[in-house]
């Protein structure tokens, strides 16, 4: 046996209660009907003419309902007889390589099949103009020769700041369109004036660029597509505001106060650009958000295919797998860390044999001089929280949630024979 399982092999494990976590928000149920309302009552197409070339952003997000709401964007484009076409938006992410970027989109949902339009990745930008500080602004080399843009993207809670502006359609205009050059000049001072830059060179995008308006979402606690939103060009900051204001209200946290483990057990850039959502989970890479619970230890299982060696978040966690840590692909991960000036996020913490490991060495040195009464709570994904499970601890504080309900438990967690969970 080795020192390190002579360690933690003694651990116990808690038995855990399966729980249902009641999230109420509206939800849109026909996605393409919504859209068509969306545009025709803000005359969205009234702008376009025969022939144009319109460039559509999309991002790096596995955001609900987003292939869907694209497509039917595109379908009414076509209608107007003009020529959409799709460019991946997304600062540095795929390796900073339009060929990564268009992987991404492909992963997404978003080909060329599926959408009924062409995508044209490059990471070429053409600055388009300087901010009164004296700050370049670039745009995608393809939405610079469009005749038009259409800025779609969800307004959320961004990961790393708090402000009246966080992560929408100005972000888009900055970071998505700006690709990896936008995302480093928005980045280089660091998140605290991070509000301010993407405000900064907004205004002088919007001013400068051929932008028709905006395409914007909003998700419920469940993540399912809430609100959709078409913003005229000219109001997009206003408008932003005040559905930032509404998407904070709309967010699930995993629900309690203060928490010893939190086990996640996947991380990935579809799931957030953190990788796992701070807001969520309260665990903040920045030390600038703030909400959520108090977790001492976190451990974080594994990283997901579909973030393609991005463990962009892992540096999160305190412990992490040998399984997580052997898809780590220093090359997918870093440039986002190199690129936002947050060394945290990719950091790796410490490494554990299999997932017994992981959750036992959280235990362990949870702080507690009592190991049994730690309150421990296990998490599929940071987009995930309709169900999760919590340790026997945790009972009363169930039972005293109206928005909580014990469906199953207790019971053992079952591991396989390599010592992972099943």
């Amino acid at each position: 046996m080795d020192s390190i399982s002579k360690i933690l092999d003694p651990m116990p494990v808690p038995r855990m209660y399966r729980v249902h976590h009641r999230i109420e928000g509206p939800a849109i149920h026909d996605i393409p009907r919504e859209v068509r309302i969306q545009l025709s009552s803000r005359n969205a197409m009234a702008n376009i003419r025969k022939g144009q070339s319109i460039a559509v952003t999309v991002g790096s997000r596995g955001i609900v309902n987003q292939p869907l709401v694209v497509k039917t964007l595109v379908e009414e484009l076509k209608k107007a007889d003009a020529h959409p076409f799709l460019i991946p938006a997304m600062g540095s992410h795929g390796g900073a390589t339009a060929e990564g970027q268009i992987e991404i989109l492909h992963d997404l949902g978003f080909t060329e099949e599926f959408i009924g339009a062409p995508i044209k990745a490059s990471m070429e930008t053409v600055q388009i103009g300087v901010t009164p500080s004296g700050l370049p602004v670039y745009i995608d080399k393809y939405a610079h020769e469009a005749d038009g843009i259409v800025l779609v993207n969800r307004v959320k809670v961004h990961t790393s700041f708090t402000g009246e502006i966080e992560s929408g359609l100005i972000k888009m205009s900055v970071i998505g369109l700006g690709k990896q050059k936008g995302a480093e000049i928005c980045h280089e001072l660091g998140f605290e004036q991070m509000e301010t830059r993407l405000l900064e060179i907004s205004r002088t995008t919007i001013e400068k660029c051929s932008i028709l308006f905006g395409l914007a979402m909003l998700e419920n606690g469940q993540h399912e597509t809430a609100e959709i939103h078409i913003v005229p060009k000219d109001k997009i900051e206003e408008q932003e505001i005040q559905l930032q204001k509404r998407a904070k209200e709309l967010l699930a946290r995993v629900p309690f106060e203060k928490l010893e483990v939190l086990i996640i057990d996947r991380i990935g850039k579809e799931i957030s650009g953190a990788g796992l959502d701070p807001n969520v989970v309260g665990r903040y890479h920045t030390g600038l958000g703030s909400g959520g619970p108090s977790v001492t230890r976190i451990s974080i299982l594994d990283i997901t295919d579909a973030s393609h060696g991005n463990g962009c978040g892992l540096g999160i966690g305190d412990f992490t797998t040998r399984r997580a840590f052997e898809k780590f692909d220093f090359a997918a991960s870093y440039p986002n860390s190199l690129t936002s000036n947050v060394t945290v996020s990719s950091k790796i913490p410490l490494v554990m044999k299999n997932d017994r490991q992981a959750i036992q060495a959280a235990i362990k040195t949870c702080l507690l001089w009592d190991k049994t009464r730690a309150r421990l709570v296990h998490i599929h994904d940071t987009l995930s929280l309709e169900e999760f499970e919590v340790s026997e601890t945790l009972l009363q504080e169930v039972e005293d949630n109206p928005n909580l309900e014990v469906i199953e438990g207790p019971y053992e967690l079952h591991f396989d024979k390599d010592g992972n969970l099943v």
